[in-house]
């Protein structure tokens, strides 16, 4: 942002790659964008395998060095990745293509698929397909539960505070702000009086993954000047950050006023993106409180099926939230009642730039400084405690959706045998055979329309 970020890091060994042109770095953003199926396991495997592999415009230990200052971070990790690594290697400007282009195909396929849902979803195939997508998408929870859990709950503290989180929320009904601070805290004192358990373990590792050949950006390679933590720096991207936020609420608030829809929603999901420690599932509980039953934009069944929506398109799958923004624009009929699809589109577009605003912001903003306290245990115990409740937040989220997909009138109502059916299949294609998140939900959305064909 200054003119000391006009030269790339030059390749710091004979035989590195030439620099890539920012147009070449545009187009495989936008090409990622795409393609970015699978979560962000799936997406950040594509990223090493392109960039590490394939193009070696970083090395093995840069890319996961990387990719420890996004986990640590709130928001999506493998769209701050991407952010991450185009503002290294092309500056300001090549973060924010990066990041925005990661996000943008998922932003306009959901709008199109929400429009279909509302406008065509009462119709019997498409009603049916959804019917066998949501036990897909009950077990996908408890598969991510089971993922987060078994890398991070390495021991007892740590499972006591996921089974605390987890009490919190079933049993009592607390707010997820306030279960992550607690969290945080709880951290806080382990890392000072059982510094052993709340340890992150180092996952770096050499250029190995290229045959040992240079990479552009290598282990050894000076970090550019762009991205060394100055206080200067900082407060400018801080100003510019707030700067920018406080623009766009300002103009919703002068277009519509303080208690319009889209002022709520631009609120609401700023404050939503400084919770996402854990990845989308993680931040899904306080969504649902707040758009759900405060707010009442749309109903759990309609939640269900927005998570199925992100489970099948590219990009993160927190752009849930934007399927979540066009049902309430819908619905409220924020635009009137002869502009359903502008007021849903409007209201999608306003929820994704305040989602992912702040993720822009801490990339620009905190990189240089996380990279200085990275292994420092008094910032990293905190985000262990955080994670380890995250775990239990997400099992909290699975019984939500098991108690709505199972018996969809309630328990007093009938048991839905058919869901349970599906929901069997697909923990056994996920747990057992190891499918990929694609195929199991296809496979359900077309077991779930058999089914309705054959009934009716």
């Amino acid at each position: 942002m200054t003119s000391a970020d006009a030269a790339p890091p030059a390749p710091d060994a004979p035989g590195a790659p030439g620099y890539p042109r920012f147009g070449e770095a545009v187009l495989y953003w936008l090409k990622l964008g795409f393609i970015s199926f699978g979560g962000p396991a799936g997406q950040i495997a594509l990223m090493h395998a392109e960039l590490v592999e394939r193009r070696r415009w970083i090395s093995e230990g840069r890319f996961l060095h990387a990719l420890n200052y996004c986990m640590v971070l709130p928001g999506p990790e493998a769209q701050q990745l991407a952010t991450y690594i185009g503002w290294l290697m092309h500056r300001t400007a090549g973060g924010v293509v990066a990041g925005v282009l990661f996000v943008l195909p998922s932003l306009a396929i959901l709008v199109a698929l929400s429009w279909v849902y509302l406008a065509y979803g009462h119709l019997p195939a498409v009603a049916g397909v959804f019917h066998g997508i949501k036990p897909a998408v009950t077990v996908l929870v408890v598969h991510a539960a089971w993922r987060l859990g078994s890398r991070t709950l390495r021991n007892r503290w740590l499972w006591g505070i996921a089974a605390a989180a987890f009490c919190a929320l079933f049993l009592f009904g607390l707010p997820f702000p306030l279960i992550v601070v607690a969290a945080g805290v709880l951290g806080m004192a382990g890392g000072r009086w059982r510094p052993r358990a709340f340890h992150a373990a180092s996952t770096h590792g050499g250029h190995a993954a290229h045959g040992g050949a240079p990479a552009l950006i290598d282990d050894g390679t000076p970090v550019p000047e762009h991205a060394r933590f100055t206080w200067a720096r900082l407060r400018r991207v801080l100003a510019v950050c707030l700067g920018l936020w406080a623009a766009a609420m300002g103009a919703l608030v002068l277009a519509f006023g303080h208690e319009a829809v889209l002022t709520h929603m631009a609120w609401f999901f700023t404050k939503a993106a400084l919770l996402t420690f854990g990845g989308a599932y993680a931040v899904l509980p306080y969504v649902y409180q707040g758009a759900v039953e405060h707010y009442q934009w749309l109903t759990p069944v309609q939640m269900i099926d927005g998570l199925a929506l992100g489970e099948t398109t590219p990009g993160p799958l927190i752009m849930v939230v934007s399927f979540v923004g066009f049902v309430g624009g819908w619905t409220k009929a924020i635009f009137g009642p002869d502009a359903l699809f502008l007021g849903g589109a409007a209201a999608a577009v306003v929820v994704t730039f305040f989602t992912f605003l702040p993720s822009f912001c801490f990339i620009l903003l905190g990189a240089p400084f996380v990279e200085s306290t990275h292994g420092n245990l008094r910032f990293t115990a905190p985000l262990m405690g955080i994670t380890a409740a995250v775990v239990g937040v997400i099992v909290n989220l699975a019984v939500f959706f098991a108690y709505h997909v199972l018996w969809p009138e309630g328990l007093g109502g009938r048991f839905d045998a058919v869901a349970a059916l599906i929901g069997v299949a697909a923990a056994v294609a996920l747990f057992r055979f190891r499918l990929g998140v694609i195929t199991v939900v296809l496979a359900c959305g077309l077991a779930g329309l058999a089914h309705r064909l054959l009934l009716g």
